[in-house]
């Protein structure tokens, strides 16, 4: 999705995992939650922290740190479930904390950069300059969208 000029300001909710700093459209996100308990999924990747059950429905929670390859969280009961809307129901990002919803001017908006490594190239649509560094603008599909491997037997 490219920001043009002349398009309005875009509101984020941010998130911060390990060192990276991430904003996600506000209306791909339903709701943040705490530590919610997970069912564990046998057989399931890494990525997959569990299922949770969020009023009756059924989510899969994606840990964000799997996802990038990063060290597991000293304590996941201080980690934030930030719930959002996909094309096929809803899951569950497990993320380290989360911020504020912001207002980015289109201006600050720059193309993805061509030399991210995978999974953060599958994720990131584009980079948003602030004042105290950078934000990487994900897409929710794409950060949830979890590894198919090969079940071990």
């Amino acid at each position: 999705m490219k920001e043009g000029t002349g398009a309005a300001p875009r509101q984020l909710v941010t998130f911060k995992t390990g060192e990276y700093s991430f904003g996600i459209d506000v209306l791909e996100v339903q709701e943040v939650l705490r530590h919610q308990h997970m069912t564990p999924v046998p057989l399931a990747t890494s990525e997959v922290r569990g299922l949770i059950n969020l009023r009756g429905h059924i989510v899969t929670a994606v840990g964000m740190r799997e996802r990038l390859g990063l060290d597991s969280a000293l304590d996941v009961r201080e980690q934030m479930n930030l719930i959002v809307s996909l094309k096929d129901g809803a899951a569950s990002l497990v993320v380290d904390s989360v911020g504020d919803v912001i207002t980015l001017e289109p201006e600050r908006y720059r193309p993805r950069p061509s030399t991210l490594a995978a999974p953060l190239r599958e994720m990131v649509t584009g980079v948003y300059q602030l004042d105290k560094g950078l934000l990487l603008h994900i897409d929710a599909e794409a950060a949830c969208k979890v590894c198919e491997e090969e079940v071990r037997g």
